[in-house]
This record gives C-alpha cells, sequence and structure tokens, in this order.
C-alpha cells in the first residue's frame, strides 16, 4: 500500500497531510505568509518524512491546476499556466512558484493535479470564457466528499451524485458531482463572495478599477465589507456592527446562490456538503442549512475527513496521491476522471483569445 503525501497551498495556510496505507503520519499546518517566505520549512518536512520511510508520492501544490504532471523538470511555462502569474506578479499565488521549484529539487516523486477546467466530464459548453470553475484544490476535496458520501449512503461512485460547498478562509467555491463526476464548478474568482476575496466581479466594476490584478483578486470579500480586512473566521461569523451584518449577509446569500445555480448541473443530487475554515463553525453550517431549506430539500451535511490539523483540501490531495499511485482511492481517481485531465486554463476564451492570454502570462 503506498505511502504519500497531499499539500493544499491556501491563501491563508499551507496544509500537509500523509498517509500511509490509510494511516495518518504526517498532520501540518503552516501559515501561508511563513511557508512561502522560507520554503525549507515545508521542505524539511518532507525529507523527514521521507527518510522514515519512502514516500511513494506527493500531490503537490498546484494552482490553478495541470493535468497530471511531474514537478521534477517542469518548464516554466507550465509553472505559469499553474499559477496564472507573471514574475512580476507579488499579489495571489505568485510566491508558489519559488517552493515549486524547491520541491523540484526532492528526491521523491511530486505531481501536480488537474482544475475543474481541465475534466472532461464538464461539458465544454459551461467551460465557455472560464478559467476558475474551481481550483485543484476543490477539486481534491471533492475526492474526500465523493469517499464520505460514497460512505454514508452505501453506494458505487456512480451513483454519488452532491454539491460541494468549499468555506475557505480566503474564497467561497461550489462544485456540482453528478454520477460520480464533477460536471460544474463556480470557482473562487468566479462565484460566490469569499471571506477575504470578491468572487465573482460586475464587469462595470471591473472596468472603474482600471487594472485588474491578482491581489485585487484575492481582496475585497465579506471582511473588506465589515471593515475588518484582518478578521478570523469567528469574527466574521458574530458580526457586531451594521457593516458586518451587511458582509455576513452578502456571504451567506452569495453561498446558497451558488448552490441554487448548481442544481441545475446536478438534478440528481442528494446533498449538500460543506467543506472548509468556515464550515467548522457551528453558527455558519446552522445558518445556511436554514436558508437552503427555504430554496432546497437537499439536507446538509459537513465533511467530517480525518478529524486532523491539516484541512481537508490536503487530506484530499493525501486521497488523490493514494489514488493515483494505486492505494485504496484508486477507484475515487478512476470515479472523478483524474488520469484523463487535458489541455490548460486558457483553452475555452472567447471574450479574449488563448493567444492574447498566453501573452499575458509572458508565454510564447
Amino acid at each position: 500500500m503506498p505511502r504519500v503525501i497531499g499539500i493544499d497551498p491556501g491563501t491563508v495556510s499551507v496544509d500537509i497531510f500523509g498517509l500511509d496505507a490509510g494511516r495518518v503520519f504526517l498532520d501540518r499546518s503552516l501559515p501561508t505568509a511563513e511557508a512561502l517566505a522560507d520554503p525549507s520549512v515545508l521542505v524539511t518536512l518532507l525529507m523527514n518524512a521521507h527518510r522514515t520511510a519512502t514516500v511513494d508520492l506527493v500531490a503537490g501544490p498546484s494552482g490553478y491546476g495541470l493535468p497530471i504532471m511531474e514537478v521534477r523538470g517542469i518548464a516554466d511555462d507550465d509553472i505559469r499556466l499553474a499559477y496564472l502569474a507573471v514574475e512580476a506578479e507579488s499579489g495571489g499565488i505568485g510566491g508558489l512558484r519559488t517552493l515549486l521549484r524547491e520541491l523540484a529539487r526532492l528526491p521523491m516523486r511530486i505531481v501536480l493535479t488537474p482544475g475543474v477546467v481541465h475534466l472532461a466530464s464538464v461539458p465544454a459548453y459551461r467551460k465557455v470564457n472560464r478559467v476558475d470553475m474551481g481550483t485543484a484544490d476543490k477539486v481534491c476535496v471533492a475526492v474526500l466528499a465523493l469517499r464520505e458520501h460514497i460512505a454514508r449512503h452505501a453506494c458505487a461512485p456512480t451513483e454519488a451524485s452532491f454539491i460541494l460547498l468549499e468555506l475557505g478562509g480566503a474564497f467561497t467555491a461550489a462544485l456540482a458531482i453528478e454520477r460520480g463526476r464533477i460536471v460544474d464548478g463556480s470557482g473562487g474568482t468566479s462565484g460566490p463572495l469569499g471571506a477575504r476575496a470578491a468572487g465573482a466581479l460586475d464587469g462595470e466594476v471591473a472596468f472603474l478599477a482600471g487594472s485588474v490584478t491578482k491581489r485585487l483578486l484575492f481582496s475585497g470579500g465579506a471582511a473588506s465589507i465589515a471593515g475588518t480586512p484582518d478578521a478570523d473566521a469567528e469574527t466574521l461569523a458574530t458580526p457586531s456592527t451594521n457593516r458586518g451584518r451587511l458582509a455576513w449577509e452578502a456571504y451567506l446569500e452569495s453561498a446558497v446562490k451558488a448552490i441554487a445555480a448548481l442544481a441545475v448541473s446536478t438534478p440528481r443530487a442528494r446533498e449538500v456538503i460543506l467543506s472548509g475554515r468556515f464550515a467548522g463553525i457551528a453558527s455558519v453550517r446552522a445558518e445556511l442549512t436554514r436558508r437552503l431549506a427555504a430554496v432546497s430539500a437537499l439536507p446538509v451535511h459537513v465533511l467530517t475527513g480525518f478529524g486532523a490539523v491539516a484541512l481537508q483540501a490536503a487530506q484530499g490531495a493525501a486521497l488523490a496521491a493514494d489514488g493515483l499511485a494505486g492505494g485504496a482511492s484508486a477507484a475515487l481517481v478512476e470515479a472523478l476522471g483524474l488520469r484523463h485531465a487535458s489541455g490548460t486554463v486558457l483553452d475555452h476564451l472567447h471574450i479574449i483569445s488563448p493567444a492574447a492570454a498566453r501573452m499575458r502570462l509572458g508565454l510564447a
């Protein structure tokens, strides 16, 4: 049975989770700013795990995703496509480039995994003018959610249909899973209002901003609306000011609307599964459950995972690595079609051409 590690490069934290024949052996969470400023901390964690016993596969920090690709020897063009940032861009997840280059030097097999837009199970017409339909870490959360849904309903992967709502520390995203396959998604930069990020931008707002930078995409969320940009999840969930209540109403309703919209893509859905940092707050779960009851008969479940320190995306990444390495999660990986992912995040652009987008990233 494989010994694997999953890494989730979140906006708030970088989480690392390891499974050895299904048993947890590594469970850490590092502040993102620290992990990216000093990649040696994460490198040391991985090397210590590898020295103890060989690590067969690591699902690495994949950003917006790529078809399954080895990190060792990865081309700079592929790094730019995964992280959608040029060398001069300081905002967003651009700092992951340095980390990835450090990981590429390690004596273990590390791969990058796909985002939703790379999956063949998503119809082409849903991908039109879309890049972020759900980043690679959201696909990894879906692996974990599929595992729990199958266990809860005692069904085969091909009988699993649900909507996944990821309430992250910065972004909110939602995925539609129909018969064990991801068929649609509303990504963090094109979907609901997030805790720290604005989600989908009104085109006129983008015009008025003059220049939409990565930093802008990672700002303007509920915390900014509340006037408390550094507030933690618990503070945002218990607003005490008018601005705080305005932000919280906008945050909750945006999430509910995302679920209602994705119900169109997965009419067989049996439940809504909540995941992410905010899903761990009882008042958030209760309020979303109450609001969803008014628009849907679907029951709401919270993703349990392994009850670990590392967030669920890292746990799901470890399951994806386990499946890719031929472990017990192979059926989940096969159902989701991760091995058959293809293309780039730029392939379905029409409002601008893929060629223009490549030029913006400094690609040939």
